[in-house]
């Protein structure tokens, strides 16, 4: 059966039962139980018929009908069966009295469900009336009873209930009439019900009070109405609508809405008027409380109207703005800019929202300038645009139709989406449609303009594009040429360019990067700048060229990629060229140090990660100066030359060589296999350099030099890093160096511990004489055939703070180097001769005959030299005779001339000179027989095998025989033996020294010592 027949149905059933029950009271009480019950049935059939989304207010109606018609039916039972002729208050009361709460509860979940529980200004407006009626409540219907003196407390409470309970639902009734939103037909029926209750009521507290209430009255019409119009609302199937969310549009009062308002405010007014016209104010104290409530309602919806008003104003300001600047923009991004700056700005500050824009292909023909808006539930949107928008029900969506991005392009449909809660887009929805219509127009002035430009820059900038000399083209998203600019015909070689796929202009190899490339920029990451590719020509060559890509797909004049292709091809053979020269040196060719330092961190990181070792190393040239100072710095570099030419053959190509100064190069094995294969490339490199090398100097003449070098080799795992690395190979090479030259080492630990106390004794060398810490000792010099003591030689030792005492072996060499042998010379030649002119004035001194002492070549060499000799013979009170000079015989033969002419000087001085270790030098017998000397003397390394060997007993003699020819007298060093003592003196040598008569001794010993001999022999 449908809706309307149930509902005619009813109606006739309901209109049938009120007849009978006017017409035939004896059956009043159950005709009317019969309406009541029935009008409570036809709710749930309605609820089950209709099937609302909310039914508990539908189900509290129906309990409210029953409630009703079963306090009617108590009261009757209670006045008809039970003879009580005023049953008050009674057990009928209370079904009356649970009317009322759940009729205001099935209004009060109606207003939750249609218009929620924030429309404070509805609420106010309803809140106005209800203060008014419940002042006329109070005067006309409650303040009665609380003043009749014969009622008891609870006649009294029953009684007011009543009243308040008809305020109550008065209450709720108004705010679901002032919640606005279109007015279904069950709700309208729902009013009426309502209404007839709240009227019925009324008249039938006044006619209790008056005394004249009876059954059956035209009263009972009343309730009647409000069971027919509760069913009716049931039955109708807009019941459904009155639990739908609807969105009400808040508006300004209308004018019945004021005047309502207006007549309920002056009720207070009027009752006190009336009051005191008939003779006293009986309820003053509550007409002033219901005055000021009334007035403070009316004074918070002033206020509230108020605020609607400024934010009103504001928005319109924003709107104003905002049209300025749409006014201003120049692109649809600004557009779109300004729009968001105008939604964050009408949005109330705190309230939680989402803005999303987004623009799409419409269908080719569709009319452009539309603009619509509305309010969608968020699911029925797009998945894309709905992870946009939150978690909201409710979007305000507006929509327009601009003219495409291109002027053949389709039409665009610009979409704005704005969510949040129903209450914000229902307050923000006119401003909403008025900011989207300026954005509209604003988008297709836009649209114009940007048309009207770019007619009339096509042609400036074609121009432009033809005259310039990089290529340049535009891609579609296929990645195929749409454009190619005139310069493509000379770069490379080719008109034929357009519908080409892009990768068919790039070599194989550069494939990748390509892709790389366009896919970086498509993916919104920016622009890509100077790529380096690999382009093929027309005539299939080759060409280096810089790339850069721009997305402009946004760009309606372009709708694509724009990449500009430059041929960089002999840019970069210079840049190749200055590399090479910024990394290589340029007499060999060879790695620079720059170059050889870099490669050596990327070995060293590479092997760290594969665990393996890297060697370096450093090779120095023993005697390249020589050869630049004798040959010419032509010939110098044609000896660098084939030395590094030689290395590299000797590495081979796997190993980086590198000249890293003037006669020192590097070696770097990145990666050092098994077994000795760094020291056999050491040995290797020793080995091919040790053979002589031609050069040509200045004047055309060939010289066979010699290339010898030192080299010193170190491998990473030894070394913390590569700092050390390096250092550990240069201490390894001058290791090499101090072996001899023309050879190899391997770093040890040693070799740093040895570098550093050499370091420190050369730094201590200097403080050495001034600090006081040479020693001298001296050995005799005895007469080999008497046995006594001729002279003595005076040797020098160092107290060396921390190190103790020290023989020359382990400083002279330092001094040598640092210089400062020149001061300890001068100090042995001074205490020597200061010591014996002591020693010659005493009883057991007398006899000796000179004092032997050392000098170096450099201090020899050192200017004013003889001047020096002759100021400590004078200082000391020693006689010329008495000081015996022992010289090298490289100090004779190097710079002769000048050596000679000082050693005259001091021959006519009187001082005697001696080379030291004859026979271990070049000496000739020419120069022999010409050197101004006065004694040789044979070097220990000739008296240590005299006794074992034929061949060194004959050269000793030789040299004793050569000397006494030259009357030069021989002194034989390092006799140890008797049997070395014995032979020397049978061969005709007449003076030795060594441990066989003396070490040497301290000053005091050697007084001690020649205490006990007799006296000394004359030499």
């Amino acid at each position: 059966m449908s809706a309307k027949r149930i509902q005619a149905c009813f109606g006739a059933w309901v209109v049938a039962l009120t007849v009978v029950f006017y017409t035939l009271p004896q059956f009043s009480m159950y005709t009317w139980a019969t309406i009541g019950l029935s009008a409570s049935a036809m709710v749930l059939v309605g609820i089950r018929v209709h099937r609302p989304s909310r039914r508990l207010p539908w189900f509290l109606l129906s309990a409210v009908v029953a409630s009703f018609t079963l306090g009617d039916t108590t009261y009757n039972v209670l006045t008809d069966f039970l003879g009580d002729a005023n049953p008050f208050p009674s057990l009928a009361d209370l079904f009356y009295l649970a009317v009322y709460p759940m009729l205001a509860a099935a209004l009060l979940v109606f207003i939750r469900a249609r218009s929620g529980t924030d429309n404070r200004a509805a609420l106010l407006d309803a809140l106005v009336p209800t203060a008014g009626m419940g002042l006329l409540s109070w005067v006309f219907l409650i303040s009665p009873y609380v003043h009749d003196t014969d009622l008891t407390f609870l006649e009294k409470a029953v009684s007011v209930g009543y009243p308040l309970g008809d305020v109550l639902a008065l209450a709720m009734f108004a705010r679901l009439l002032t919640a606005g939103g279109r007015k279904p037909a069950a709700l309208t029926v729902l009013v009426v019900g309502v209404s007839s209750l709240l009227v019925t009521d009324v008249l039938y507290g006044l006619r209790q009070l008056a005394g004249t209430w009876q059954v059956g009255g035209p009263v009972d019409a009343g309730w009647v109405l409000f069971y027919t119009a509760i069913a009716m609302s049931a039955l109708h199937p807009s019941m459904r609508e009155l639990t739908f969310s609807e969105r009400v549009v808040p508006s300004m009062a209308g004018g019945r809405r004021l005047a309502m308002m207006s007549i309920a405010a002056l009720i207070a007014p009027a009752v006190l008027l009336i009051e005191d016209l008939g003779g006293g104010v009986k309820d003053a104290p509550m007409i002033a409380t219901a005055s000021g409530v009334m007035f403070l309602l009316v004074m918070a919806r002033v206020a509230g109207l108020m605020q609607s008003q400024r934010e009103t104003a504001a928005r319109e300001r924003t709107l104003r703005l905002t049209g300025a600047d749409l006014v201003a923009a120049s692109s649809v991004v600004q557009a779109g800019a300004a729009l968001r700056r105008a939604i964050a700005d009408i949005v109330p500050a705190g309230e939680d929202y989402r803005f999303f824009m987004r623009g799409v292909d419409a269908d080719p023909g569709t009319p452009t300038g539309v603009m619509s808006t509305s309010l969608v539930w968020l699911a029925d949107l797009p998945a894309p645009v709905r992870a946009e928008l939150g978690d909201f029900d409710w979007v305000l969506r507006a929509e327009s139709i601009a003219a495409g991005r291109t002027a053949d392009g389709p039409p665009r449909r610009h979409q704005v989406y704005l969510s949040g809660s129903e209450e914000l887009l229902t307050a923000l929805e006119p401003s909403f449609e008025a900011l989207m219509a300026q954005g509209t127009m604003a988008v297709e002035r836009i649209n114009l303009t940007d048309e009207v430009n770019r007619r009339s820059s096509e042609d400036y900038f074609r121009a432009l594009i033809q005259s310039a000399s990089d290529v340049i083209l535009i891609v579609g998203d296929d990645e195929t040429i749409r454009y190619a600019s005139p310069s493509a015909l000379p770069v490379f070689g080719r008109t034929d360019l357009v519908g080409m796929p892009l990768s068919r202009l790039i070599a194989a190899t550069d494939h990748a990067e390509l892709r790389h490339l366009l896919d970086q920029v498509r993916g919104g990451r920016g622009p890509r700048d100077g790529v380096d590719l690999t382009a093929i020509s027309g005539d299939d060559l080759l060409l280096q060229v810089e790339c850069t890509c721009r997305d402009l797909r946004d760009e309606p004049a372009v709708d694509g990629l724009v990449v500009t292709i430059r041929d960089v091809t002999e840019r970069r053979r210079l840049e190749n060229d200055l590399a090479h020269q910024a990394f290589h040196d340029a007499l060999t060719g060879l790695a620079n140090r720059a170059l050889f330092q870099n490669r050596l961190e990327h070995a060293a990181t590479f092997a760290a990660e594969r665990r393996h070792e890297v060697a370096v190393l450093f090779v120095d040239l023993d005697d390249f100066k020589e050869v630049n100072d004798s040959l010419g710095h032509a010939a110098g570099d044609q000896l660098l030359t084939v030395v590094g030419r030689r290395i590299t053959e000797a590495v081979g190509p796997m190993s980086t060589v590198a000249r890293t100064g003037g006669d020192e190069f590097a070696v770097l094995i990145d990666h050092v296999g098994g077994g000795d294969e760094p020291e056999r490339i050491a040995e290797l490199i020793v080995a091919v350099l040790a053979q002589p090398i031609e050069v040509i100097d200045a004047t055309g003449a060939t010289h066979l030099v010699n290339g010898a070098a030192s080299v010193g080799l170190a491998t990473s795992g030894e070394a913390a890093g590569i700092s050390e690395l390096l250092r550990r190979a240069d201490v390894a090479m001058y290791g090499a160096k101090t072996e001899g030259k023309n050879t190899w080492q391997r770093y040890q630990d040693q070799m740093h511990e040895a570098m550093l106390r050499r370091l420190e004794m050369r730094s201590a060398l200097n403080e050495a004489v001034a600090g006081g810490q040479m020693r001298l000792r001296f050995q005799p010099i005895v007469d080999l055939p008497t046995g006594e003591v001729a002279g003595l030689e005076a040797l020098v030792r160092w107290q060396h703070p921390a190190r103790g005492l020290l023989g020359p072996n382990e400083f002279i060499e330092l001094s040598e180097e640092n210089g400062s042998v020149v001061a300890i010379g001068g100090w042995v030649l001074r205490e020597a001769l200061r010591t014996f002119a002591e020693w010659r004035h005493t009883e057991f001194g007398s006899h000796m005959r000179y004092v032997s002492v050392n000098v170096s070549a450099r201090q020899f060499r050192t200017p004013g030299f003889v001047d020096e000799v002759r100021s400590v013979l004078a200082d000391t009170g020693a006689r010329a005779e008495w000081l015996l000079l022992e010289v090298t015989e490289s100090l004779v033969l190097h710079d002769a001339d000048q050596v000679w002419r000082d050693l005259g000087e001091l021959r006519a001085m009187g001082v005697r000179i001696a080379i030291d270790d004859f026979g271990t030098g070049y000496s000739s017998l020419s120069y022999l027989s010409q050197m101004p000397v006065d004694v040789l003397k044979i070097d220990k390394s000739f008296i240590d095998d005299i006794l074992d060997s034929r061949q060194q007993m004959a050269l000793v003699e030789t040299i004793v025989n050569l000397a006494r020819t030259l009357e030069l007298s021989v002194v034989a060093e390092g006799i140890e033996l008797d049997g070395h003592r014995a032979a020397l003196k049978a061969m005709g040598c007449s003076y030795g020294q060594g441990y066989l008569f003396s070490k040497p001794i301290t000053s005091d010993e050697f007084q001690d010592y020649l205490r006990s001999r007799h006296s000394a022999v004359s030499l």
